[in-house]
């Protein structure tokens, strides 16, 4: 018989403890145990089956074939999958409750007409599905729903129908009975997805699993669970806000940290096709403090917004703020700005904030960033057909940045006059562009003089 011992695992990371205690000694957390009974199989009753007509293969041996895909009518998805769905291959979506996670899922399923889906949804009914589903503007007669979190009834019905894709909302409620924990503990979480993931492999059945994320916006569950996935996509956004984001973090058959950008609309999610006029604002009047950077999200160039308020101290402490952007690389950049460029900023409140609720952590938009808080400091509002692309280091160089000729082509399409790159680019531009300027700057001084017209 088989047996049973009584263990605490920490949910944050998996590792296992004898006996209760407050801390985790494997990732520090506090108050992370719980209790979860373990059954042991030996492996004399287990048994171990080898199958003798797989083994190790010589390197030149083995196919080097293209990996097949499954191009869906969502381009946005296409792009951050790397051009469609891999057959066989294991896709984890995150994301905050609510941001939009099932809506898309859902509505890739409905675009695929002709294509046998089956939909397992573990956190709403049937009925529920069947109304969502009814306000999205497409139909697909082989889309299945099973409103089930047993995994062993789920690999009943994947062996019935025999789907070209699964889906699977979420991992956290499905639970296999093998283990007696509750579902969405790490034991659950590692098993299924385990086990779902052998499935997609043996089967070459595609699967997305819809995965919950913690206040600290990590996934939840074992960090094991984003190890063994093939992709891993990040839907973010705000709520407040009808713009979305899918950001790809891991992708084993694709380019990382691509982005499909959307719009929430009360029948589903569209595309959007031009992301840069999302994040630039609409406003007919011209403001001081704003500035127009060209960054690039993966493959994509994309012009950005960035608002500066420079203000007079209201406590003993300058407050420093940033809306998506790394506050730690503001506080260097301002730092930058009052020892090479002689601006006294340290005695100022500086508020950043970037249009559009776009995270950014590229370096390229450093020298659109500090002429906005010069544009600010003094109220003098920079040309609204200035673009800004360059990085800005700790001497007050300014640096390279990648893919320049798509930044400018970005630019010049949207119709700006002008563009202040570092000089150091000005040969490497592939083209001539007839209708934009590039202007080459090496200092943070020259920038300003050029911008500002020696009006700081």
């Amino acid at each position: 018989m088989a047996k049973k011992k009584t263990v605490y695992i920490c949910q944050e990371c998996g590792r296992k403890h004898p006996r209760w205690q407050g801390q985790c000694n494997g990732c520090g957390e506090w108050n992370t145990l719980v209790e979860e009974t373990v059954e042991k199989v030996s492996v004399s009753k287990r048994g171990v089956s080898i199958d003798s007509t797989r083994g190790p293969r010589p390197l030149h041996e083995i196919d080097s074939e293209q990996e097949e895909r499954r191009v869906t009518p969502d381009r946005e998805i296409n792009r951050v999958l790397g051009g469609g769905i891999v057959k066989g291959s294991v896709i984890l979506l995150g994301g905050e409750p609510g941001i939009g996670k099932s809506t898309l899922l859902l509505q890739i399923a409905l675009q695929l007409a002709g294509v046998r889906i089956l939909y397992v949804s573990g956190e709403e009914s049937e009925q529920q599905i069947k109304m969502r589903a009814s306000r999205i503007p497409y139909e697909n007669p082989s889309l299945f729903i099973a409103a089930e979190t047993q995994l062993e009834r789920i690999q009943h019905y994947v062996g019935e129908l025999r789907p070209h894709l699964i889906i699977i909302d979420s991992i956290q409620t499905v639970h296999t009975q093998s283990l007696e924990s509750a579902p969405g503990s790490v034991s659950q979480v590692r098993e299924c997805a385990s086990r779902l993931i052998r499935v997609a492999k043996d089967k070459e059945i595609p699967i997305f699993l819809v995965g919950h994320i913690t206040k600290e916006g990590m996934l939840a569950g074992p960090k094991v669970l984003e190890h063994i996935v093939d992709t891993v996509l990040t839907f973010e956004g705000d709520r407040h806000n009808s713009y979305r984001i899918v950001r790809t973090s891991k992708n084993r058959f694709g380019s990382t940290m691509e982005i499909g950008i959307y719009e929430m609309q009360g029948n589903g999610l569209r595309e959007v096709s031009n992301p840069s006029e999302i994040f630039l604002s609409n406003g007919v009047e011209h403001f001081s403090g704003v500035a127009i950077s060209a960054t690039m999200e993966g493959m994509r160039p994309l012009l950005i917004e960035t608002q500066a308020l420079v203000a007079p101290l209201a406590y003993g402490t300058p407050q420093r703020s940033a809306t998506g952007f790394d506050l730690r690389r503001l506080n260097m950049l301002l730092a930058v700005l009052e020892k090479r460029g002689g601006f006294k900023v340290s005695a100022k409140d500086v508020f950043i904030n970037i249009v559009g609720g776009l995270k950014v952590e590229d370096p390229g938009i450093d020298l659109g960033l500090i002429c906005a808080v010069i544009s600010s400091l003094y109220d003098v509002p920079i040309p609204q057909t200035t673009v800004f692309a360059g990085e800005v280091g700790l001497s007050g160089e300014v640096r390279a940045v990648n893919r320049l000729d798509q930044r400018v082509a970005e630019a010049e399409k949207l119709g700006f006059k002008e563009i202040y790159v570092s000089s150091s680019q000005l040969a490497s531009v592939e083209r001539k562009y007839n209708n934009i300027r590039i202007i080459g700057v090496s200092k943070l001084e020259e920038t300003f003089k050029q911008v500002f017209s020696g009006s700081a």
